[in-house]
């Protein structure tokens, strides 16, 4: 079973933004009684070189079963599990079976589509590495839609329903 999973989220980006979606599930997620399994890498900068190296850093020194990254997607409504990651010509993506993952759960999507910013591209790295070291780790990007009154329970139900899900998969097999 996966013992630890440690979550990351960005910092905001642009100047309009009061706070950072996937930041805000992060801090509710952190008051939980899951809280003993999680590991948190919270204010990431927006900027592959320095998340990617703080982020890896964190794997070196926790050695968590899953890393669990999480961005911000204003357009979006519902939480998206990215299905990939691609940069260039590489696409990579998870051994976690996302459908037995996200079924049932009414706010949740498989995204084919991680963006082409600093997420796919963090998302694309930690994969990378993961393969690379033979770790019987494993990656997953989840992006964030705005919460707001209307959707921030429905949301943030949903994914607590994940990490729960994740904590229960076999490793390393990772489901």
């Amino acid at each position: 079973m996966v013992q630890q999973i440690l979550l990351t989220s960005f910092a905001t980006w642009k100047a309009h933004q009061m706070g950072n979606s996937s930041d805000q599930l992060l801090a509710e997620l952190a008051d939980s009684g899951l809280a003993e399994s999680l590991a948190f890498l919270r204010y990431l900068p927006v900027n592959l070189p320095v998340a990617r190296s703080l982020t890896v850093g964190k794997v070196q020194q926790l050695q968590p079963d899953l890393v669990v990254c999480c961005g911000m997607a204003e357009s979006r409504w519902q939480l998206s599990v990215e299905a990939q990651a691609t940069v260039g010509n590489s696409t990579l993506q998870p051994r976690i079976n996302l459908a037995k993952l996200t079924a049932g759960l009414e706010n949740t999507v498989i995204s084919q589509d991680a963006g082409r910013f600093v997420c796919n591209s963090l998302y694309h790295a930690m994969l990378n590495y993961f393969q690379s070291v033979s770790l019987n780790q494993d990656c997953l990007f989840v992006h964030v839609p705005l919460l707001t009154l209307e959707n921030r329970e429905l949301i943030c139900s949903d994914f607590r329903q994940l990490i729960e899900r994740l904590l229960v998969i076999e490793s390393p097999e990772l489901g």
